[in-house]
């Protein structure tokens, strides 16, 4: 058995969530296994975007976690950074 966090962050709300998952399991593995769709309703019709660590993975299914790796969900971007420091510049 390995334990893995799953995590998905809100701009209120971030809490990780350990689960006990066996080897050989993939990130959707511990999706389902942590109950995040059941907690954060809004994201089961989207095209989930996941990482671990920061690093995206493209093909989740056939990712196998190992011991201690943090899942993340990442919400999408609501504007371009590059669109953002353009304004918080031109806000000055």
């Amino acid at each position: 058995m390995i334990n893995v966090e799953v995590i998905y962050a809100t701009p209120e709300h971030q809490e990780p969530i350990s689960v006990l998952l066996p080897i050989g399991s993939t990130i959707p593995d511990a999706i389902q296994a942590a109950r995040i769709l059941e907690i954060y309703p809004e994201i089961a019709e989207k095209s989930l975007v996941c990482g671990i660590y920061g690093e995206i993975i493209h093909d989740p299914a056939n990712y196998a976690l190992d011991e201690g790796e943090r899942v993340e969900i990442y919400r999408p971007l609501l504007i371009d950074p590059k669109e953002a420091r353009r304004q918080r510049v031109l806000a000055k």
